[in-house]
């Protein structure tokens, strides 16, 4: 959980940074083939060919493209419909979804995951920003086609980890990842990028690469190395932390209106579904580890 909050607050700021000086400035589509491509190039030098089994890189690579590649493409399409806040508050169903998508691939259905995520839900809910314009409905589908990639990625990477090669360090496997997400984003950028938006000025050229280095090579990568140490409700619920430290960021740095009161009752309730969710993992695992009593002696074996 410390990696997937120290990611939170990295990620805080990527938020406003794109509201303020990329969206409708620079052509989306341009800047998120800059932020996967300066990724790509951060985990190239790691990448040991050898090391990996072919259909389990291109397993990373679908996770990459979801998680990345598309989610990308819905994500920087959104600010041109919603505020900042907005974007933030649409946000909120997925850890509903990174839930569902567990537990559909296990074909079943854990109540003490779910109630974190819904709790997670409710407390970002209870985030509300005003002054919803005309592009809500289009903005929210959009956030929505977003969060459901990004859940689905990570669930998948987490899986893939977890399933097929746990000894692996992830750092020599992780370039596939940003290849996945490559492979979308370039014919993306050739078929519907607007080459007479490029970056203008020293600010926003810097954005961009820090937003593709730092926010998206070191952040996914931390990202979802944590996802791997934790359980799915921690994960579905980690990533309800991002709205409050988002608005929170919007607020400080960029003076845009929010709910104060609101804001920290929303925050009380995520953080009140951490502590639902870890009670319930402490739950799940004094029943399915067997006691010392259980447990055969050397004798009878």
């Amino acid at each position: 959980m410390p990696i997937l909050l120290a990611v939170t607050l990295l990620w805080a700021f990527s938020f406003s940074l794109i509201g303020v000086y990329l969206a409708g400035q620079v052509d989306a589509w341009f800047s998120v083939l800059m932020r996967v491509a300066l990724a790509t190039m951060v985990f190239l030098p790691f990448l040991k060919l050898r090391q990996i089994e072919a259909n389990i890189a291109f397993k990373l690579m679908i996770c990459g493209a979801l998680q990345l590649g598309i989610m990308y493409g819905f994500y920087y399409q959104s600010f041109l419909y919603l505020s900042v806040p907005e974007v933030l508050l649409f946000t909120v169903m997925t850890p509903l979804y990174v839930t569902l998508i567990n537990d559909m691939l296990d074909k079943r259905l854990n109540v003490g995951f779910a109630i974190s995520a819904l709790l997670a839900i409710l407390g970002a809910v209870a985030i509300r920003y005003q002054g919803i314009d005309e592009g809500f409905i289009k903005g929210l589908l959009i956030v929505q086609c977003a969060n459901v990639c990004f859940a689905a990625g990570q669930v998948g990477y987490k899986r893939v980890i977890a399933k097929e090669r746990p000894d692996l360090p992830q750092r020599t496997v992780f370039g596939w990842f940003f290849i996945g997400a490559l492979a979308v984003v370039v014919p993306c950028y050739i078929l519907m990028g607007d080459t007479s938006k490029l970056p203008t000025t020293n600010l926003q050229w810097g954005i961009l690469v820090y937003l593709g280095i730092v926010a998206s090579g070191l952040g996914y990568f931390a990202w979802n190395k944590g996802a791997t140490m934790v359980n799915i409700g921690t994960l579905a619920v980690a990533n309800n932390l991002l709205i409050p430290a988002g608005i929170v960021v919007n607020v400080i740095f960029w003076n845009r209106d929010a709910d104060i009161v609101r804001l920290a009752i929303g925050g009380g309730i995520i953080l009140l579904a951490l502590w639902v969710n870890d009670k319930f993992n402490q739950r799940h695992l004094r029943l399915t580890t067997p006691s010392s009593n259980d447990t055969p002696s050397a004798k009878t074996q």
